[in-house]
Parts: C-alpha cells; sequence; structure tokens
C-alpha cells in the first residue's frame, strides 16, 4: 500500500473526491516550487503531482510547456525533480511524478523507480508510454513497490481500456479530452462518459485532468471522479503574478477553492 492508496481509501471513506495538484519540478524556481509545494499543502491539496519539466511535451499546452521552459532554464534535471518530490512526501501527503518515457530511459528504468520509492513517491504517470513497451517498467515498479500510472484518453476503443487499466495502480488518469493540458472556460462534457467506461473495466480510483480551474468545474467533476488533478490554472496564477510572493498568494487562494470544489461535489 502506498500513501496514494491510503489516500483515496480515506476520501471515499469521507465520500468526496482527491484534490491532486501539479507543478513542475524547479518552476517559477527551485526555491520557490518548494514554497508552491508547502502552500498547495497548507490550503487543503490532497496529493501532488511533480513534473518533470521536458523539451518536447506531447500532452502538455503552452501554460506548461513555457513553465517546463523556465524549470529547464532554472537548471531542472532528475536530481531536482527527486528533490521536489521528496519536499512533498516530506509533509505527509501522497505525490507522482509525472514524466515522459526518455528521462526515464535516460536515467535507467529500474533506477528511476527506486528512486521514486527512495524519495517517498508513491507512482509515475507516464503519459506516452504505451502498454505494449511497457513490459521492463511494470518489472521495475513492481520490484519497487509504486504505481504506474497511465492515461486514458476518450478515443481509447472499449476493447483496449481493460489492457490499459489493468497495468495500471494507484488511479488511472483520465484525460477530458482529446487535446493538451489547459486551464479552460468548461470540462469536456465527454469526461463524465470516459469515467463510466473506465468504471467498467477496474476498481481503481480514477483522477479526472486537463481543464479543471475553477471551484465549480472541480465540484462538477468530484460529482463522478474519484480524483480531480489541476494544473494549468495553478501556472497561469504563478505566471500572471507580479512576483513570487504574489503568485504563491494566487496559488494558495486557488487551492482553497479547489478543495471546497471537491468537497461540495457529493
Amino acid at each position: 500500500m502506498t500513501a496514494l492508496d491510503n489516500l483515496f481509501a480515506k476520501v471515499r471513506a469521507e465520500n468526496r473526491a482527491a484534490l491532486i495538484a501539479y507543478i513542475p519540478a524547479g518552476f517559477p524556481s527551485q526555491a520557490g516550487c518548494a514554497k508552491v509545494i508547502q502552500a498547495f499543502v497548507e490550503a487543503g491539496v490532497d496529493a501532488i503531482e511533480i513534473g518533470f519539466p521536458y523539451s518536447d511535451p506531447v500532452m502538455d499546452g503552452p501554460t506548461i510547456q513555457a513553465a517546463a521552459v523556465t524549470a529547464l532554464e532554472n537548471g531542472t534535471g532528475s536530481a531536482e525533480v527527486m528533490a521536489a518530490l521528496k519536499t512533498a512526501t516530506d509533509t505527509g501527503v501522497a505525490a507522482v511524478v509525472m514524466t515522459y518515457w526518455n528521462p526515464i530511459e535516460r536515467y535507467g528504468v529500474n533506477e528511476f523507480a527506486q528512486a521514486i520509492a527512495a524519495n517517498g513517491g508513491s507512482g509515475v504517470i507516464t503519459p506516452d508510454l504505451t502498454i505494449e513497451e511497457s513490459a521492463g517498467w511494470l518489472i521495475a515498479t513492481k520490484n519497487s513497490s509504486i504505481s504506474p500510472i497511465y492515461v486514458v484518453a476518450p478515443s481509447t476503443s472499449d476493447a483496449r481500456l481493460p489492457k490499459v487499466t489493468s497495468a495500471c495502480g494507484g488511479f488511472v488518469y483520465a484525460a477530458s479530452l482529446m487535446g493538451v493540458t489547459g486551464a479552460r472556460n468548461s470540462v469536456s462534457s465527454g469526461a463524465a462518459d470516459l469515467v463510466a467506461r473506465i468504471r467498467k473495466t477496474t476498481d481503481l480510483p480514477i483522477a479526472v485532468g486537463l481543464g479543471v480551474s475553477t471551484r465549480e468545474q472541480a465540484k462538477g467533476v468530484a460529482a463522478y471522479a474519484d480524483g480531480v488533478i489541476v494544473g494549468s490554472a495553478f501556472i497561469k496564477a504563478l505566471q500572471d503574478a507580479p512576483n513570487e510572493d504574489a503568485g504563491l498568494a494566487a496559488v494558495s487562494s486557488l487551492a482553497r477553492e479547489l478543495a471546497k470544489g471537491v468537497r461540495e461535489g457529493r
């Protein structure tokens, strides 16, 4: 059992969804990232997703891409990602890393899984890793007792869906729409349908990402999902702020509102 498993058991007992907040390691700065993590925890975020900044992020929209560029310019690499992960887990919250496959392969598949576990991480989200290419990764995550978390898109066929969900651990990441990350005026109406389809194939918790940016949106998604993932809205709050302190205040305020939303969904 990981901290993530324990978290979902807790929120299920409380009949609510979990709020999962995303921040790239090294953004807005190395020290600033640690402050954002602390702000998340103090504002009521249930779990934290640490992004591994990457130069060619196929799933990420312009907001997160810009943050990744900043993080890379700040010298963020694997050591800084693991340090941010440990900062999060040291607070007592469940935390995972989101990364594309290339950094894992460069680090060493087994070594990466072991490093996640050593820094208290519960799992890794791998948006560009297919089930067909996952044999070595699944062995590594099992040996390190961390969860392999896959992304399911609305386009995933009914035949393929159980193949993906059966390999997942921790939770299934349901992408609310076909497209990249980014705050939107509304969450795709297809998200609830996708969650319903996933539930037919697994008992794992299902967390919905892509598009959530307001309390009302979080409330709406929390009505049918086990987790609500928010990333771009937090990053935009930091990018739009005149300075880091103002950005942290904006992040704290948004996190508190979103935390209320996930508790109002049912």
